[in-house]
Parts: structure tokens; C-alpha cells; sequence
């Protein structure tokens, strides 16, 4: 099992420059898990390409289908309260502490290419390619 961030989530489904990384990461543990609020920071996402045009709202629509159905069976949240202790804590956002609460509840790195969250929270973190080298 590994705890993903969002910013982990979305280049399965749209391709960029890390979906390879994110498609070998699925491949090596398809168990990824992730608290249910990056749902709403994918649909964010989802919201923004596909005014930008860069998805169709069909397009956007069947990427959340398919997160969810990568990632809803292994949702596990953290309470208001954890993340927000978590936030004061690391000095980041409640959003971003959710993530960090469900790393330490789980005691498993999150992989996140947020180097700004990375920074904050070092013990709790782990870079893509680090989690993928840690795994050869």
C-alpha cells in the first residue's frame, strides 16, 4: 500500500511528463490510498482543464470515474480535528494536512510532488522517483 497525493492521481489518467513514473508506481503496488478530500482537489483540477480546454466535460467526467474506482476502495480519512492540529503543527494548509494526518495514522511516507509539503514535512514525505527507487 502507499499513500498518494493528488498531484500523483492526476497523471495517471491525463499524460504529462510523470505518468510513466505514476504508471510504474501503480504497477509495483496497485494499492494506493488516499484520504477522500484529494477528490475534490481532483475535481479542482478537472474544473480548471476543462475550462482551459485542455479535457471535455466527458473527459473530466471519466477520469473521476476511473479515480474513484482506483482509489475509493482504500479511502481512509482523518478527522477535522487531526488535520487541523497537523496544519498548526507543519505551518501548512488544512487541505494539505490531511494528507500529512493519514501518513503519520498510517505511519507510511506520502508521495507527493509537492516540494513545498515535502519540505514542511520530511519524515512524513517522499518524492515519486524516491518512492520508485525505494521499491527497486
Amino acid at each position: 500500500m502507499v499513500i498518494v497525493d493528488v498531484n500523483i492521481v492526476f497523471p495517471l489518467f491525463a499524460r504529462g511528463a510523470m505518468t510513466d513514473a505514476a504508471i510504474d508506481l501503480l504497477e509495483r503496488d496497485s494499492t494506493w490510498c488516499t484520504e477522500p478530500f484529494a477528490m475534490v482537489e481532483l475535481s479542482n483540477i478537472l474544473t480548471t482543464y476543462e475550462r482551459s480546454n485542455l479535457l471535455t466535460a466527458g473527459n473530466a467526467m471519466e477520469i473521476m470515474d476511473r479515480a474513484l474506482g482506483l482509489l475509493g476502495p482504500h479511502f481512509v480519512s482523518v478527522t477535522h480535528q487531526e488535520a487541523l492540529e497537523v496544519a498548526m503543527r507543519y505551518k501548512i494548509t488544512a487541505y494539505d494536512a490531511r494528507y500529512i494526518a493519514l501518513a503519520e495514522k498510517l505511519r507510511l511516507p506520502l508521495i507527493t510532488e509537492d516540494t513545498r509539503l515535502r519540505k514542511a514535512a520530511p519524515e512524513a514525505t517522499i518524492s515519486l522517483r524516491d518512492a520508485l527507487d525505494a521499491r527497486d
